[in-house]
């Protein structure tokens, strides 16, 4: 079979056979932010329908580079910077709706089978819309998005950390809890706002018999992490890839601190998200990132995307990177998947049927076609 020209919504990339396979794998998504993930088609319209005149570009082929040049500055407070626009044109209903439904469709077109996507409702209110409208808004994009796909896909509630609506937020998250919303987060620049300033909203979210995912790990490093678990509750590490900060040795010889033993001791999922952390300065390459020493450790390992438009990525491209940087084979993907199933804050019932009956069918499936 000859070399074709793969396109998941990323750049396309030369695909040899086997990142063909995995293009057709399927994946599973915790981590993805959904104002980082339109399509550049998509913003320059509805900038032009909705009146948002600060766009640096409407040229769909120099947006998307500007996009991708201002997520590689090695800095999270700068990477964050170019979301402004993004929310810039999501400021009305429809415009919502609209990158919600594309979003469900852009992920089912790439083969992901499970996703958790994850929006800050309180940055889409200049407009006049209500937080409730908000989040109606992104529901029914996603439920149109998915229909007939082989996608399930929910919505997790973003405060920001460096707002004071925490609280707020998390009462919406338990409010739309029947309705297709999974947990409530926290996100925004980590260095400075540790998640302990927002501990009545993590309580309320507990006592709510809830779940909770928080941004931790990435920019700043062990005590956001601690703060996360120990204080807050976090049932997941968003990002968490800090962690490596208490692994010290040689490779084969590492030896984890307390804080590391505890995070694989517990089975703490970490949403490990390697272009991005790329892009903020985290690491140097996809080959230097933590991920291929935390899965040969076993930790509770996750691959996700965190921004597909910003670092320019898709699951299957984070796939296609991982398997090239470490040699991964289909059994690595499968382990990472049926990891992050497990994972998801989907009911128990609903994880076995996504993993027995589509994720490890259909990587049988490919091990026999390949």
């Amino acid at each position: 079979m000859s070399a074709t020209s793969l396109d998941t919504g990323s750049t396309p990339v030369v695909a040899s056979p086997w990142h063909e396979v995995l293009a057709k794998a399927p994946k599973a998504l915790l981590h993805d932010h959904l104002d980082g993930g339109l399509r550049p088609q998509s913003v320059i319209e509805l900038a032009n329908e909705f009146g948002y005149k600060k766009l640096p570009t409407t040229d769909v082929v120099d947006l998307k580079k500007w996009f991708h040049r201002g997520a590689k500055r090695n800095d999270l407070v700068l990477y964050l910077e170019t979301f402004a626009h993004t929310v810039g044109v999501m400021q009305h209903r429809d415009a919502i709706e609209r990158v919600a439904f594309e979003c469900a469709q852009d992920l089912a077109n790439d083969n992901v089978v499970y996703a958790e996507v994850r929006f800050a409702p309180e940055l889409h209110t200049e407009s006049g819309l209500t937080l409730d409208e908000v989040v109606r808004a992104v529901l029914a994009g996603f439920r149109r998005g998915s229909a007939g796909t082989d996608l399930t896909i929910y919505a997790i509630l973003s405060a920001m950390r460096t707002a004071a609506r925490s609280h707020e937020i998390a009462e919406l998250a338990v409010k739309f809890r029947d309705e297709g919303v999974v947990g409530f987060d926290i996100a925004g620049a980590e260095a400075g706002y540790p998640p302990t300033r927002h501990l009545d909203a993590f309580q309320f979210i507990q006592r709510s018999n809830f779940h909770t995912t928080i941004h931790a790990g990435e920019a700043f490093g062990l005590p956001s992490i601690w703060e996360a678990l120990q204080f807050c509750g976090a049932e997941r590490l968003g990002h968490g890839v800090r962690i490596v900060d208490d692994i010290t040795g040689e490779p084969g010889h590492e030896v984890l601190g307390r804080l590391a033993e505890f995070v694989r001791d517990r089975r703490i999922p970490l949403e490990l998200c390697p272009t991005s952390n790329v892009n903020t300065g985290v690491c140097a390459s996809i080959a230097d990132h933590p991920i291929g020493m935390l899965r040969r450790l076993r930790f509770r390992v996750t691959l996700n995307t965190d921004n597909r438009l910003m670092s320019n990525t898709s699951m299957t491209r984070e796939f296609t990177q991982c398997a090239d940087a470490f040699g991964w084979t289909l059994d690595d993907f499968q382990w990472i998947t049926v990891n992050s199933v497990k994972s998801a804050f989907a009911h128990f019932d609903e994880r076995l049927r996504i993993i027995n009956e589509v994720v490890k069918p259909r990587y049988t499936a490919l091990r026999t076609n390949a």
